[in-house]
């Protein structure tokens, strides 16, 4: 899939913790791109900008803020919004900002789920981004240690915050698997990546979790937040939408290959779900890797 996406060699050095870029400007100019780094990325005064994150496309209003993880492609897109009107904020840090064993303290426990979150694509609400403005925008007046530790406590204030939106589908960065504290929803999940392009039944899944149905569902739903049948459809659209992004292959071969068995039934989730067509997802990763290359 990357390799018709631009890769963006950040000016962060591995002696920086962060590096942040404050502009002013009349458009989004930069093409469809991706980093090793976490992105976090504020926006004011571009209403109608179109937002690419993962397999997720829509328009934004005059007011962003986003968190990208590393690998996940994004890119914002618009011209005509007047000289200097928009205003953006990037902060951009290394994986390893946080250490991997600092985050397994206790204490961590809501940045370290927001990060996972991240390799997805997080949209904060604009009541969030209202509080945090004014911090994010002072930022760079401050310096050294104090700099490092106002990007932590923002990073914090943010993982508390239970406003945000999901972006991108399950199963369109590969096989994540993400960690749900019980062995028996890991393997479940395990067998939905393996196996989603084929027929799945919730009694297979109940099998393998050593459940009946009924208390598999209702457990599943607890510990993922969401229903098993709704989880395989997700994972499914996320592998459709790398498809879409990194092969020629027509929609309906896509669709058939994605354990979908029905293209206009396809089509129906995909557009509800994502507020596209499948067409409309290829057409929009085609202009974005175009813009300015």
């Amino acid at each position: 899939m990357h390799d018709t996406i631009l890769r963006e060699i950040t000016p962060l050095t591995q002696s920086d913790c962060f590096t942040l870029f404050h502009r002013a400007k009349s458009e989004f100019d930069f093409p469809l791109h991706f980093h090793d780094e976490i992105e976090l990325n504020f926006i004011r005064n571009a209403r109608g900008a179109k937002r690419i994150i993962g397999d997720h496309v829509d328009e934004i209003g005059d007011l962003e803020l986003c968190l990208v993880g590393p690998g996940l492609p994004h890119g914002w897109f618009g011209t005509g919004f007047g000289k200097d009107r928009i205003e953006e904020i990037t902060i951009q840090f290394h994986k390893d900002f946080f250490d991997e064993k600092f985050l397994l303290k206790n204490q961590l426990v809501f940045i370290r789920n927001m990060l996972k979150r991240s390799l997805r694509g997080i949209l904060f609400s604009r009541e969030t981004t209202e509080q945090l403005a004014p911090r994010i925008m002072s930022l760079s007046k401050k310096e050294g240690f104090d700099s490092v530790l106002e990007l932590m406590s923002i990073l914090h204030d943010l993982s508390l915050s239970r406003e945000y939106r999901v972006l991108s589908d399950t199963g369109f960065q590969g096989d994540e698997l993400f960690v749900y504290n019980s062995r028996r929803i890991e393997k479940v999940m395990e067998f939905i990546y393996s196996s989603f392009d084929k027929q799945i039944t919730l009694g297979e899944a109940a099998r393998i979790a050593s459940m009946t149905e009924s208390a598999f569902s209702r457990f599943f739903k607890l510990r993922t937040g969401m229903t098993f049948i709704d989880c395989v459809t997700e994972v499914r659209l996320g592998h459709a939408s790398r498809m879409l992004i990194s092969t020629t292959k027509t929609i309906a071969e896509i669709a058939y290959s994605c354990g979908f068995n029905n293209i206009s039934n396809f089509n129906r989730i995909f557009r509800k779900k994502k507020g596209c067509t499948p067409r409309e997802l290829r057409e929009s990763y085609a202009e974005g890797t175009r813009v300015f290359i």
